[in-house]
Order: C-alpha cells, then structure tokens, then sequence
C-alpha cells in the first residue's frame, strides 16, 4: 500500500525576487512528489525563503523558528529548511541559533533542496549547503506559478552596483543575464497558459545586456513583449536611475501593452547622502527622468523607495528628499527607515542617526506623501479605468460586495461587481468615485466585463506549473538526485 506523499509549505519575505523564487521552490518541491499542504500549520516541511535587507528580518525568522520548536519536537519526522538570502548570509549559525533546522541552503543552490532534504532525513542530520556563485539559473528550475493571471519572469539575477546600506550584491552575485529568446520563451509559455500580464524582474532591469554587450537590450526587450500575441500587459521591477535612458523611456511609449507605471528607487535627494550610498545619480538627474517619462507618458504613475536616517543624514540632507517628493508627486512609495546590516561599509558609517530622529523625520515623510498621493488620486475621481481583476488585493472586499483590482498603471482598485460576475483574471471598465491615498473605488456597476483565458484557468482551479526553461548553461557540481522514499528577495 502506497503511503500518502509528504506535504510542504513555503513561506516568503521580501521582495518579488523572493516571491518568484519561492514559486521555484514549490515547482521543485512537487516535481519531487511532494504536494502543497492544505494546512500549512500541519505541514511535513516548512521551508523559510528568507530577506535579508533590514534588520527585522534576523528577528522574525528565528522567532518564527522557535514557534516551530515544539511541533518538531512532537514530530521528528518534520522537516524544517531555511533559504534565500538570510540563509546565504548568515549560513551554518543559523543551525547553532535553532539547532532543530534540517536544511539551509543559499541563493545560489535552490535547486539542491529536494536532495538536501532527503539527505538530512537520511543521516539525521543538518544539511547545510552554501554555494558563492550561481551553478544553474534558476529559470532552468520548475516553478509552480501563484496565479493565473500575472506572472513574474526574471530576466536577470544578481547585481553589480555597490550601494554601501545594501547587502543584496554580497548575498545574489554578480549580474547574470538571460538571453533575449529565452526570456521570450517563457513569455510565450506562461501566455499560452493564459496568463495576460508579465513583470519583468532583475535587481536592476535596465542595465539588462551588460553581460552580453547591447547597452539597448532592455528596451529592445520591452518592444519584443509587444509583439507576444495575448500578452496583454507588460511591468518591469527594478530600474536604476544610473542606467535609465531614453530608449527604455520611448520603448514604455510606444508598446501598447507596456504599461504606464514605473518603480524608481530614489532612495534619498540629497546629492551628500546619495553620493555617501554610492548611488550614482544626483537629483536633478533623478528628476530629469521624471520629467522626460511625463512628457512622453502623462499618465504614468511612478512609484519609489526611499530611506531615512542614513548615516550622517541632517536636517538640510532630509529636507531634499521631502523637496524630491513635492516635486516628482509620486503615485505610492515604500519608506524604510534605516538600519544597519552587517558586511555593509554603511553600517560602520560615523554619524550614526539617533533613533528618536529618524522616526520623527519618518513619521514628516509619511504625512508628506499620503497628501500627495491622495492628491494624484483625486485626479482620477470620474475617470473610466480598466481593472484586471485580482485574488485577495481587498481586506474589506467581503464585508463591502466588491472586488480588487490593478488599473493598468498599477493604482489598486476596489470596484462594486454590478450584475457581472467577474473571475480573477478577467478585465472589466469602471468609473472611479473615490479616492483614497492608497487606493480607489468604483462604487457603480461595472461599464464592461471581459471573461479571459486566465479567468477560466482561475475558474477550473488550476495554476500554470512551467517546466524548467533550458538555457544550455552548465550544470558542473549539482548534486546527482537521490530517489524520492515518499517525495520530494530590490535595489
């Protein structure tokens, strides 16, 4: 009698490289024969892909670890793995900190995990692999994608910039790029699925084509998703202003399914504090950016990071941001204060900012941009937008009858359904008649509803699962599988 295979569940922090990475991850757990546990808090392996980028990272996964204690005691059949860029930074203590972790594993090396797993049930032991360079892309693993209808598709791993309060190099690598083809064939894979929107992602998208010469293949790049049949939206996550040209610009333009929505780091305006981060830009070139994707795009709304409290910032140092902000009007921003991560030259910066500044500084910019953004959605008050209608955007949609969405420039919307009975996936037109600073509704029924290909996969319950897509890279020091006794993080 065949045993019933064993269950897992993934659990992500951190950014989008991360959520796609974790789509690997279940990819290759199933291609294993594991299956996705119904209750994740009853799984036989939890797996931890983890962030490394602030310092409540640390604490959340060990706290997180230590609430898994007793059920691996209980059951020491369980297994508990560790992965991403925490695991690659902080490798063999993270055994010594929770000696009840079976398996860690880097950045480098996902595609170990199967085999790590079945290693440390073998031995009874903690498996711990490191690697300090990427063996195989990993677009060359199978993923088990989150959704129908969206779908994120790297174009690029690893990262040549330097910033001094970044660890992201230290722990993904060197830039390593996909070629063009191969990056279109998975576009065209996940299409012919039925997914309608893509998001390109690298740690910095627009210096796409460095490894292989062609200054100009990020935009070429966006051009030829244009030309995908079906593919109905088109976003990319992160550019760098240092490399952002006016070809990439012309490219967003002139590609209909290219939305009008950019992310651009700022990270601060004060060119003493950018020049301290190594980042190389100022801010009048930063808001010469701006303006130019205006100009060409008057409807774009563009999104950004930015971080307080960086060592040696002063008061003038903070006011340039807050300047930056009025005058760039950003649609969203995700704001960080500062804080330290060791193995980065920032955290052994003199001038450290006291706490208590740093939060008062904080608490000035959040209130800067919620009038901002309130303001830009205000504009859009009587406006028709088109919504491709999401999972679970909404926290409130149940209590109020509607559902969520993104508008094509990323905007979140909360739309009344009408008559229509629309499906994740499916695309309805509706008119904005409330704004809020971080979002929209649509209180009146919908103008149209359309039914999709990624609405029917949402309705037959099933998510596009891609093989790996073969780059003809070499594979020298991957682990030779062993067989299965019940199955198998922006700039």
């Amino acid at each position: 009698m065949t045993s019933n295979p064993r269950t897992y569940d993934v659990r992500t922090y951190g950014c989008q490289m991360n959520v796609h990475d974790s789509e690997r991850i279940s990819g290759l757990m199933e291609d294993a024969g594991y299956v996705r546990a119904a209750d994740a808090d009853a799984a036989d392996v939890v797996v931890f892909n983890t962030c490394a980028v602030r310092e409540n990272a640390d604490n959340r996964l060990y706290g997180n670890l230590g609430h898994l204690r007793p059920r691996k005691v209980k059951n020491p059949d369980m297994q508990i793995a560790v992965g991403g860029c925490l695991a690659q930074k902080d490798r063999g203590d993270i055994v010594k900190r929770a000696p009840w972790v079976d398996v860690v594993f880097g950045t480098h090396n996902i595609g170990s995990l199967p085999v790590l797993l079945e290693r440390a049930r073998h031995n009874a032991a903690a498996e711990v692999e490191i690697l300090e360079s990427l063996e195989v892309f990993p677009s060359t693993l199978p993923t088990r994608r989150e959704s129908t209808y969206a779908g994120w598709v790297s174009i690029s791993v690893g990262c040549n910039n330097t910033c001094t309060f970044c660890i992201v190099p230290a722990l993904r690598g060197k830039e390593r790029d996909r070629r063009p083809g191969e990056i279109l064939a998975e576009v065209e894979a996940l299409v012919a699925e039925g997914v309608s929107e893509v998001t390109l992602l690298g740690q910095n998208v627009n210096s796409y084509g460095v490894e292989f010469g062609d200054r100009l293949a990020f935009g070429k790049l966006l051009r030829a998703c244009g030309e995908v049949d079906g593919l109905e939206r088109v976003r990319f996550t992160s550019p760098h202003p240092k490399d952002f040209t006016d070809d990439v610009i012309a490219a967003m333009a002139e590609t209909p399914n290219v939305c009008h929505s950019l992310h651009m780091p700022l990270q601060s305006g004060s060119d003493r504090v950018l020049k301290a981060m190594r980042r190389s830009y100022r801010q009048e070139k930063y808001l010469g950016i701006i303006d130019h994707v205006r100009a060409a795009m008057p409807d774009a709304a563009i999104t950004t990071d930015i971080i307080v409290g960086f060592p040696g910032e002063t008061e003038e140092d903070f006011e340039q941001t807050l300047e930056v902000v009025r005058r760039a009007r950003f649609s969203s921003a995700f704001t960080f204060q500062y804080s330290k991560r060791p193995g980065t030259p920032a955290a052994v910066m003199a001038e450290q900012v006291p706490k208590a500044v740093v939060q008062a500084r904080y608490e000035r910019l959040i209130a800067l941009l919620e009038d901002i953004t309130w303001d830009e959605n205000k504009k859009l008050v009587g406006r028709t937008v088109e919504v491709l209608v999401a999972v679970g955007e909404g926290r409130k949609d149940e209590r109020t009858g509607r559902l969520s969405g993104r508008a094509r420039d990323g905007r979140l919307v909360h739309f009344a359904v009408g008559d229509t009975a629309p499906r994740p996936g499916d695309v309805v037109q509706t008119v904005i008649t409330y704004a809020a600073p971080h979002h929209l509704n649509a209180d009146g029924a919908p103008l149209s509803h359309r039914r999709t290909r990624a609405g029917d996969a949402w309705e037959a319950g099933h998510t596009p699962k891609l093989p790996g897509v073969n780059l003809g890279l070499p594979t020298i020091g991957v682990p030779a599988p062993l067989p299965a006794t019940t199955g198998g993080c922006s700039v």
